[in-house]
């Protein structure tokens, strides 16, 4: 079984009353890792809302940031949207953040649902599974091929030579909660990464994708997997839920046609929240990233130093 790990989101979106800022990223990308969280996450969108706009920076300059003031911390994207990237700019911007991070770079992938951005970019929305399939599969090309030649759509490759490339190319985890996307995580994925998932829905979704692949005679301990949690730690139960419902409620929708909820949410006391936890773990989840309430620091001090020491007593049992 793999030892479960632990990271955090991080903040570089927010709701129309807020901004990210530089300084507040890199405070609590600095202040994750010496708390020793095994990872930082990136949310991904060219814009959301129109009436109230969130304001983001975008997930490929924000890891760079994190890049140049970390060290040892996994840094991804969860998840970057793939149809509305061009596949041949995208490996070559992902193999230099490889270099730059050192080869801690993790490519959290999906094929999208906010369809202004499509609409704003060119892309076909109703196209957006092959679209993402297709540009997977020149993206992973690129990494790793010597020299690469096709037809892709529009783009015709002859004999191109991306240098340098990455090694080792980083691992890539598909997005989604459908049969389709989750055969497709069986199919071509390093791995499968969730949001929101209670751990009964995680349990089902999860038992689905090592099915597929066993059908494509594909090992599926292969496969990994993140799961994407809100978190709020608090004195009592009930102040932990409704900080953690109003937070989720300014930053987040959840996708009508999945199981994402609310009810997701790691809340509580510090022993509540242990608990919680552990029921995840023991259906199967092995990389848990926490959104932390609001993204305070004194959120993620508290899960690091009271709710996670409590954990490991737990699976110690």
């Amino acid at each position: 079984m793999t030892h479960p790990s632990f990271g955090l989101a991080v903040g570089n979106f927010t709701p129309a009353s807020k901004v990210p800022t530089v300084d507040g990223l890199v405070e609590f990308a600095q202040t994750a890792e010496h708390l020793g969280f095994d990872s930082l996450w990136v949310w991904d969108h060219l814009f959301l809302g129109s009436r109230r706009p969130f304001p983001f920076f975008e997930a490929l300059a924000s890891i760079a940031l994190l890049a140049s003031h970390t060290e040892r911390v996994t840094l991804g994207t969860g998840v970057l949207v793939l149809p509305i990237r061009d596949p041949v700019v995208l490996a070559k911007e992902t193999a230099t953040l490889q270099f730059l991070c050192k080869g801690r770079l993790s490519l959290g992938v999906a094929a999208g649902w906010y369809q202004r951005e499509f609409e704003a970019t060119g892309t076909p929305f109703a196209e957006r599974g092959r679209i993402f399939e297709e540009n997977l599969e020149l993206l992973r090309r690129l990494w790793t091929e010597e020299s690469v030649s096709g037809t892709y759509s529009h783009r015709h490759l002859k004999d191109v030579r991306m240098a340098p490339r990455p090694e080792p190319a980083p691992s890539v985890l598909i997005g989604g909660y459908v049969d389709r996307v989750l055969r497709r995580v069986a199919k071509m994925g390093d791995g499968w990464i969730t949001y929101f998932y209670t751990p009964e829905s995680f349990s089902r979704a999860w038992s689905s994708i090592r099915s597929f692949a066993e059908l494509l005679d594909r090992d599926p301990d292969t496969l990994t997997n993140v799961a994407q949690l809100p978190i709020c730690v608090d004195d009592t139960y009930e102040a932990a839920d409704r900080r953690v419902r109003a937070f989720v409620g300014e930053y987040f929708d959840t996708a009508e046609w999945s199981e994402s909820t609310v009810e997701s949410s790691i809340r509580g006391t510090a022993e509540q929240c242990a608990e919680q936890i552990q029921r995840h773990l023991d259906v199967g989840a092995q990389h848990l990233v926490f959104v932390a309430d609001d993204y305070r620091i004194d959120q993620i001090e508290t899960i690091a130093t009271e709710v996670l020491p409590l954990l490991e007593l737990n699976t110690a049992k």
